[in-house]
Formats: structure tokens, sequence, C-alpha cells
């Protein structure tokens, strides 16, 4: 076994002190101290010693002390309180979890040995969701209202299990289990796309979960400090594992936690040492590390380690010989110690030496056996949980020891290779019933047969009861809203980009303003949390500061340096913008807050988080697509956007695949608007999407910071426009149409160079051009898709030509189409267009130069159009090569780099 007394676990810390050169003068000190807990309590005593510790550093003496306690139990056996369920009965129901959450799994790979599943997190895990579940997760009828559980995703068996036997599952679910496509099948992890009226949170991919739960505790305070709902009572609840605490997301927000003073948050980290491959610490401990990290960032930590059991062997322990043991022994042993039975860990643990031997003496070797850690103790963890209630001031995590795999005997508890046991044969499954005293038969375990008690039995009565009595049945989810705000007319808010007539300002100044419209209107502005992460004056939104404030719990406790000016740092308890600092992370995670609010609170907000687009997509997509998979409701916008409207930036600055990304995320409705008229349409549509028809999409739209003239939305055909701006593509003039013998295309930052290729054409070679603006790529691509399938299997004649080839069918010529992004997102309608098709983006590596010199580089510029447009017409037939070459040397483009951007 490995000595760790030479000194990586700060555990050990206190046992380097410095020599004592006063033993009599030291012990008159811990005397005092132990008199005072003795007759006055611990309180006094922890108020005596913070006091002296403070005095003592005025003194310029530091404290040695680590953030990390001994290897035991928080809570003494003396500070618990009476355990108010029949374990008993919750024994008898917690086997009938584990057996069917067992048998679905194995089960399904009896049939389809590919579905995978797991087991051994869930059997860990029990416990902990179980004393949540029957004494402290409200439901919706709680007069409080429902708590947030964030289910350790490994574990989705176990709670499947436990719906089966609430009634809101049956038999044809479980068998269904990881089967979707044919039947009612169950999705492998929480899910709320694939099970809407179930699953609140996804948490598969790891590390989401616990950033997300983190803001939605502090969104639940934003909405009280609001006075837009009452949130005091209600709890977020995370489990999560150990192993997953290695994920940045996991504790990149810790702090944020404590500095705001989240005491409506509850992390419960299950700690049975073990990921996927191995020890979670292999040559450390997992649980000192994290109490360290939490005790750090200012959280309330509750250890829960040891079991029942282990009480009398820690009362009878004079010298301290556990704990002296527990400091020596690593994360890898310990596993070691899961994995064997009670003769092996008589003998290398209790075996080490004559105290510890003494210790053990009179159990026997399936005493030692027997001996839990505390996260399979009901009476510890309920203890546990019912300090975290009660705490103040703090988020509280509770760090619980198990084991993984635990009950499943030699095959599963402890082994590297428990998180893929999925496989058990009859002997093993016997002897899983046997340790769980199950009412199976052999017959029934042969048969993996589903076991769920009478309804009038004991313990079904128990669940329900227990249920009824924490206000209903969790985890459940509400698909729409039962109160939606007004959503106000266009003109009201965006008259001034419907009428620009030519007034220079960028898109994103238009966003701004827009959004300062809208927070005045009675019934919406409320609703809406502008979200941002620390560029809002960047993005011209200093203005908001002083109209609605920033939100902080404290107010302002300060005065602002700017105080003077108009456009000062105004925070406030009841302020709406949520400025987030340097963390796209968590500003999305805000975001998911509010976007979410329709299901989570029944209570419909609408966010606009506005951001450097090459830090959305391509930094956090992966929270993206968690809150695409939570059906979001909301608008991302992506300032600065494109490969060269930032130009000076350079290459971190400069996005040029975020409209890809998006395309992927099927619920994500993205756009790349030129004009401020464009920006209203999509915005005024997107409102009355998500906010009155309650459609569980969320709105992408790219904006820029480059100023040109905003020409006012055309005042005849008002309807074609419309449709085209939000379908995707549209002819600027169609009256342009009868004569163009070129068609360009352009979307977001490049249209104007595409305008000015038209009239270099026209001026430069005599060539009309027709100009289209395609607002989104992708809502084009995801149409011709549909219209496929639909021709393809139904021969529906309804569908029968996708909206980009329709437009452009009545146009003649070749097609050229130029974007501020790489040359894959104008493909994606290849397809669809109907005659030659040239695409031109900005793919390979940004750089810093001006707006000009970057389109020139990249080849999306006017110059660059021109040649392409002149080259595509060679092509056809339609004119002479030698054009070609001539436009090449008047641009000056014949001395360009033989290798393409991408390959400089």
């Amino acid at each position: 076994m490995t000595d760790l007394s030479s000194g990586t676990q700060p555990v050990l810390a206190l046992s380097r002190a410095l020599e004592d050169h006063d033993p009599q003068e030291t012990a008159e000190w811990l005397d005092a101290l132990d008199g005072v807990v003795r007759c006055v309590g611990v309180e006094r005593a922890q108020y005596l010693f913070d006091r002296l510790a403070a005095h003592a550093l005025t003194r310029g003496i530091a404290t040695a002390r680590a953030n990390v306690t001994p290897y035991a139990n928080t809570i003494s056996v003396d500070q618990q309180p009476p355990y108010p369920g029949d374990l008993d009965i919750e024994e008898k129901l917690a086997a009938a979890l584990r057996w069917n959450a067992l048998a679905m799994v194995v089960r399904a790979n009896r049939a389809y040995g590919e579905l995978g599943g797991h087991i051994a997190s869930y059997a860990s895990a029990a416990d902990l969701f179980e004393v949540g579940f029957n004494h402290f997760f409200r439901g919706s009828a709680d007069a409080h209202g429902d708590d947030l559980v964030y289910f350790q995703p490994h574990s989705s068996p176990g709670v499947y299990a436990r719906a089966y036997l609430e009634g809101f599952l049956d038999e044809t679910h479980l068998e269904h289990y990881r089967r979707e496509i044919a039947g009612p099948g169950l999705c492998s992890y929480p899910h709320p796309w694939l099970m809407p009226d179930f699953w609140q949170f996804p948490t598969g991919s790891m590390g989401i979960g616990p950033i997300n739960a983190i803001y939605q505790a502090r969104f639940m305070r934003y909405l009280q400090n609001r006075g837009l709902l009452k949130t005091e009572g209600r709890k977020v609840w995370g489990f999560f594992g150990d192993g997953e605490m290695d994920e940045p997301e996991s504790i990149g927000a810790l702090s944020l936690a404590a500095r705001e003073g989240l005491d409506n948050l509850v992390f419960v980290i299950n700690c049975n040492l073990q990921r996927l491959d191995g020890p979670v610490r292999s040559n450390g401990r997992i649980i000192d590390e994290l109490e360290a990290q939490f005790t750090g960032a200012g959280w309330n930590v509750i250890k829960v380690l040891w079991g029942s059991d282990w009480d009398a062997l820690f009362a009878r322990d004079r010298t301290g010989a556990l704990l002296r043991a527990f400091a020596n022994t690593v994360d890898g042993q310990f596993q070691t110690f899961s994995a064997n039975d009670g003769a092996y860990n008589r003998e290398r643990f209790f075996g080490q030496n004559a105290e510890l031997a003494a210790l053990a003496a009179h159990l026997s070797n399936d005493d030692i056996d027997r001996l839990r850690r505390g996260g399979h103790d009901a009476r510890k963890l309920h203890a546990a949980y019912d300090k975290a209630l009660k705490h103040r001031g703090q988020p509280t995590v509770i760090l619980a020891k198990t084991m993984k795999g635990f009950g499943m005997g030699p095959i599963g508890q402890g082994r590297m290779t428990t998180h893929q046991q999925k496989k058990l044969d009859v002997e093993q499954l016997k002897a899983f019933r046997d340790r769980f005293r199950l009412p199976l038969t052999d017959d029934d375990v042969e048969q993996l047969k589903f076991y769920k008690p009478a309804e009038n039995s004991p313990e079904m009565q128990y669940l329900h009861v227990r249920r009824a009595a924490l206000g209903g049945y969790l985890p459940r989810r509400r698909s729409v809203a039962s109160e939606v705000p007004t959503v106000p007319a266009l003109p009201s808010w965006g008259q001034f980009a419907l009428e620009a007539n030519g007034k220079e300002m960028s898109t994103t100044m238009a966003i701004v303003r827009m959004l300062g419209s809208l927070l005045k209107d009675a019934s919406l502005g409320p609703r809406i949390v502008p979200v941002v992460a620390d560029e809002a004056r960047t993005f011209g939104m200093a203005n908001l500061f002083r109209q609605v404030g920033i939100y902080s719990p404290l107010g302002q406790l300060y005065e602002p340096e700017d105080l003077g000016s108009m456009l000062y740092y105004r925070e406030d308890m009841r302020g709406q913008i949520l400025e987030e600092g340097i963390s796209e992370a968590g500003a999305v995670s805000s975001w998911i807050a509010a976007a979410t609010s329709y299901s989570v609170h029944d209570l419909p907000m609408l966010p606009y988080y506005i951001y450097y687009s090459m830090f959305g997509f391509q930094r956090i997509g992966d929270l993206i697509w968690a809150a695409a998979d939570q059906r979001a409701r909301g608008f991302l916008i992506g300032a600065t956007a494109g490969k060269t409207t930032l130009g000076g930036e350079g290459l971190q600055h400069q996005d040029g695949t975020s409209h890809l990304a998006a395309s992927a995320v099927p619920n994500c409705r993205a756009y790349d608007p030129a004009f401020a008229y464009e920006v209203a349409i999509i915005v005024d549509e997107g409102m009355r999407e998500m906010i009155e028809r309650q459609h569980d999409v969320f709105y992408y739209l790219t904006v820029m910071n480059e100023n040109y003239a905003q020409p006012s939305m055309p005042s005849v055909d008002v309807e074609r426009v419309r449709e085209g701006v939000l379908k995707g593509i549209y002819s600027l003039d169609a009256a342009s149409l009868e004569g163009a013998e070129v068609q360009l295309l352009g979307s977001g930052a490049i249209l104007g160079e595409v305008q000015a290729a038209a009239r270099m054409l026209k001026d430069d070679w005599n060539i009309d051009a027709a100009v289209w603006s395609v607002t989104s790529f992708t809502e084009l691509h995801r149409d011709g898709v549909a219209t496929e399938r639909a021709r393809r299997l139904f021969n529906d004649e309804a569908r029968a030509v996708p909206y980009a080839t329709a437009a452009l069918a009545a146009s003649r010529g070749p097609v050229i189409a130029a974007t501020d992004y790489v040359r894959a997102v104008p493909e994606l309608i290849r397809a669809y267009v109907p005659r030659r098709y040239v695409t031109l983006g900005t793919d390979g590596f940004g750089r810093s130069d001006t707006r000009a010199a970057l389109r020139a580089f990249f080849e999306v510029d006017r110059a660059a159009i021109v040649i392409a447009a002149l080259n595509a017409l060679v092509d056809e037939g339609a004119i002479a090569r030698n054009i070609v070459r001539e436009a090449i040397e008047r641009y000056g483009r014949q001395d360009a780099e033989r290798a393409p951007a991408w390959e400089r």
C-alpha cells in the first residue's frame, strides 16, 4: 500500500507542522477550545476560532491550515436528525428500482448486442436519488413550486425504473430502452427533445449540466429580484460524477455561485472514484481535491463518506487510527478495497497495524463486507440533504462516497470494466436478486421480468404518498406556457429600419436600437433578457446601462468611475442586462436559462445574447447544442460577423464558419441579413414564432459593425420581399430580372460588394446583372431537402420545386454567389440552383488588414465577383475568353498568388 506521508495530499499538511517546543502550553490551548465546545457548543467555538484566525493574520501569522478536513463525515452522529421515512419500505422500493434498471439494460443487450447501456453508474447513485425522491425533490404542485433536478446521465435507467413504478411509463417503454425509432422508446440519456414531457435538462454531454445548473439557480434569483416570479423555496439539484468534474465547464462558474450567494443550489457529486477506464485519481484522492476546490471557491462543503455501520468503529477508535489509515490510502487502493470481499479487506486494510486489527476483531468477514460507504446510507444522505436545505448564504456541494457497481457482486462492484458491464448470466442475476432480497422466482430472473409491487402494497402506497406530500412526480416537463406576452407590431419598434432612407448605420447598431425600443414595450419589454459577455460597449449597448440597468443581486455598492457620463455603468438589483464578463460559456448558459423559462417556470422570457460571432458556435458549440436539445427559444446575435468586417482584429476574431455550424442544428433558424429592414423582418417573425406560436426554435442572426447606407424596405411587392427575407432569397429589383445576363447572389457583409460588382459589370463590360439578397442559405437548403423528400416519397406536387429553384427560374444566365463565410455555406444550395453555379467564400485562416484588402485577399470583393461572372459567361459561350484576361489585368489581379487563400 502506498504511503503518502511524504506529502502530496493536502490533508497531511497538519501532520507536517513545526516541532512543538512547549507541549504543555499547546495542550492548554486545545483544552480551552474543547471546553468551549463542551460547555457552549460548536457554533461558539467556530466563532472564536475564526476570530482568532483573523486576528492572527493582522499580526503577520499565516495559517498552515489546508482547505481539506479529515477523511470523515462532515456531520457527526449526534448532529444527525431522526430519519423521517420507513427504511424497510424504502429499501424494498430501491431494490425494485435497481432490478428494473438492470433488467432494462440486460434485456436490450440480449436482443440487440450493439445497443449498450449502463448499469454500474445507477447502482452507485440509486440511494442518492431515492433519498431525494422520497424526502426532498418538490414537484410542481408544491406550494413553493417545483425543484429543478439535473440527473447524472448514465443513471437514466434508474429514473425510468421509478417512472415505471409511478405509472408514467409502462413495460412497453422499458422494453424499448435505446430503441426509439419504432415504438415508445426511451432515450439513452436525459434529452428533452426526444422525451419532451419527461426530461427537463439534457446532461449527456459531460460538464454541460454543472454550469447550466449554476446559471439556472442564478436566473431564478434574477426573476425573483426583478419581481417577475417568486422563486424562494425552490432548489436546483445537480447530480454529477466525480470524473465529470474534470471538465472545465463543470468548475468554471463555481465562484459565480458563491459570489451571488446561491443557497438555492445543491450539487451532489457521486464520488465512486471511477471513470470509464479506471480511477478518477489513482494516486490521489478526488474527494480531498474537490473539497479544496469548492471550499476555495466559497461553497459550503458536506462530506458523506462512511455509512452508519462505521459509526461504532469511529466511536471505539480513541487514537485516530482510522483517519490515519484513510490519510494514507489513495483512491486506486480504495477501488481495490471495494472490488474485494470482507476477508481481503480484513487483511489488507484492517491488517495494516495492531490498532486497526483490534477495531475490527469483533467483526466477521461478512460484517466487514457490509461496511457501506456514506453514499449508500439513507440516514447519512438525509442528514446531508437536510443541512444543505437549511444552509444560508452559500451554495452547497455534497461529496458522497459510493462504490461503482454497488451490489453487482464480483463481476461489477469496483471493477475497472464495470462501466461497460451490460450483460449478466443467470447465476449473476440470481446473486443480484438475493443480494437485494427481491421476491422473484428463478424463472422470473431468467426471463428478466420487470418487477412492480401490487398497487395496494405498502411499497406502492408509500411511493405515491411521499410524492404527493412533495407536490407530485418528477422529472416532468412543461411543453407550452400557459400565458404569453403580446408581441408589439413591427412599426412600433422598427420603423426606422423599414424607412432608413439611406442613413448610414451598421446592422449591429440597428438591432441594438430595435432592442432598446422593444425593452420599452409594456407587455414584452419586461420579459426581454439582454445577455452580453463583456462587450456591451463594443456593440453600442452602453445606452441600455442607463435604460434598464445591469443585474446585480447586491445593487451598486460603489461610485462608478464614469458616474458623470450619460452612459455610466449602472448596476441594480432589478437590472435587466445580464453582463457575464469574459465567459462565453457562462453567457450562453444564462441565455439557456432564460430561453427555457417558458418550460421551467411557465414564464416565457425572450433572451438576446449578443457576442462576437467567432466566439459562438466555434467556441461553445456544445452548449448551443444543449440549448437545442432543451428546446430553447431566443435570439443568438453573432455581432462583428464574417471573415472581413472586423479587419484589424485578425484571425482570432474573424468568423467564417458559424453559419456552417448553425446549418447542422435542426431547430436553429440561421440568417445573415445585410440590411436593417431585413433584420427587423426576421426579428419580428422570430418573436411571433417563439412567443406567440410557441414553436421550439431559436434564431441565429449575424450582424456587422460596418457602417453603410441602409436602404428602405421596397414599397412595392412588400409581401414578396417579406417572404423572400424569411425563406432565404429575393431579388433586390424584380424589374432588373428581365434583361439580366447573370445573377449575382450575396449575403450579409458581402452584399454591398455584389451590388458594386453589378455596377462594374454594366459600366465596364456592358453586361446587365441582377442582384439577389440571400438572407439564409440554411433555410433554402432545408427547404430543398424537404422538397426532394416530398417528391421522392409522396409525389407531392405542392412541394414540386424548391424555393431557391422557383425564385431563380424566371431569370437567365449563370449564378454567382459570394459570402463572407467559407464556400461550403453557399454550396448548401448547389442542387437547387437551376443553372451554372459559382461560389465564392472566405476559406482559410484570417489575418489583420483593412476590409478592402481582406476581401481582395479572399477573392470575395467586387473585382473578384466580376471576374467570376465573366468567366462563367465565357464557359457558357456568351462572351469571348479574352475578356476575362482583360478584366484580370484591369483590376490588378494578374499578380495574384497561385495558392488559394486557405493554403497561404
